[in-house]
C-alpha cells in the first residue's frame, strides 16, 4: 500500500464510508521499507503489537545502525538482540536514550513507556551457567511490560532447593523454565504448578548434551501437562511468548 493508498484510506474513514476497524486491518499489511540488504516490517507492531527485532549475529555494526536508524525514524520503538558493547557503544552514540541490558545482550529504544501488564511472570534456571538465557528472557519481559522475578539455580540435581521455592513457583501466572544438561527442570515445576510453563533448553552440558538437543528432546517428551517449550537458548522467544500469554490471562 502506497501512500496515495492510505491517502485515499484514510477519506473513506473520514467519509464514514469504512470504519475504523477495517481502515486498522488494511493497514496492517502496508509494505515494507527496503534497504536493500534488509527489508524491515514497519507495521508489525500493527499486527503483533510489537515492532520487528533485529538480530545482531551476522551483521555488520552500519547495517545495524541503518536499520536503527530507519525504525527509530518512523518513531517505532526498537529492540536488538545478541548485542554485544562494540553494538551498543555504535547505536549510543546515535541515540543517546538506548538501554543496554547488558547480561541480557539487549539494546531497546523506547519512546513510550509499556502499560505494565498484570499478572507475575516468574523466569527459572536450573543451574548458574543458564543466567545468560534468563537475563535475555528477563530484559525481553521487561521491555514488553510486564512483573518479573527471578530465581536462579534451583536445578533438579538438589531437590530441596526446589521445593524450598514452592510458594513463589504458586504466585506467578507463567512460569519460564531454563535448563540445560538433561532438562528435566521444566517437568519437575510442570508438576507442580497449574499455569504454562515456557521451557527453554540450553547449550550448558558436556558432551552427550549435543549442545542443547538433549535437553529439548526432554523437554519436548516431558509427559507434564502445559508445557511449551521454544528452541535452544532462546530467551527472548520465551520472553515474548511469556508476554503474549500474561497479557490474555
Amino acid at each position: 500500500m502506497d501512500a496515495k493508498n492510505i491517502e485515499r484510506l484514510l477519506k473513506k474513514v473520514k467519509a464514514r464510508k469504512i470504519g475504523i476497524d477495517e481502515a486498522m486491518n488494511e493497514l496492517r499489511f502496508l509494505p515494507f521499507e527496503d534497504l536493500g540488504f534488509a527489508k524491515i516490517d514497519t507495521h508489525r507492531a500493527l499486527r503483533k503489537g510489537f515492532p520487528e527485532v533485529i538480530l545482531c549475529p551476522g551483521k555488520s555494526i552500519r547495517q545495524i545502525e541503518k536499520i536503527v536508524d530507519s525504525m527509530v525514524k518512523r518513531g517505532s520503538d526498537c529492540v536488538a538482540t545478541r548485542a554485544n558493547e562494540e553494538i551498543y557503544r555504535a547505536i549510543k552514540k546515535r541515540h543517546p536514550d538506548c538501554k543496554y541490558y547488558k547480561e541480557g545482550r539487549i539494546i531497546s529504544i523506547q519512546k513510550r513507556k509499556p502499560e505494565i501488564k498484570k499478572g507475575l511472570v516468574l523466569v527459572v534456571t536450573a543451574g548458574t551457567a543458564d543466567i545468560p538465557v534468563a537475563e535475555e528472557a528477563i530484559a525481553t519481559l521487561k521491555i514488553m511490560g510486564n512483573r518479573v522475578q527471578k530465581i536462579y539455580d534451583i536445578g533438579v540435581a538438589g531437590l530441596p532447593r526446589l521445593l524450598a521455592q514452592r510458594k513463589r513457583l504458586m504466585k506467578a501466572k507463567v512460569i519460564v523454565v531454563i535448563a540445560g544438561m538433561e532438562g528435566a527442570l521444566a517437568s519437575v515445576v510442570a508438576g507442580l504448578v497449574s499455569v504454562p510453563v515456557i521451557a527453554v533448553p540450553t547449550s550448558v552440558g558436556y558432551g552427550a548434551s549435543f549442545n542443547g538437543l538433549s535437553a529439548l528432546l526432554t523437554m519436548l517428551n516431558t509427559c507434564s501437562s502445559g508445557v511449551g517449550v521454544v528452541n535452544i537458548d532462546n530467551g527472548f522467544g520465551a520472553g515474548y511468548l511469556a508476554s503474549i500469554i500474561i497479557g490474555k490471562r
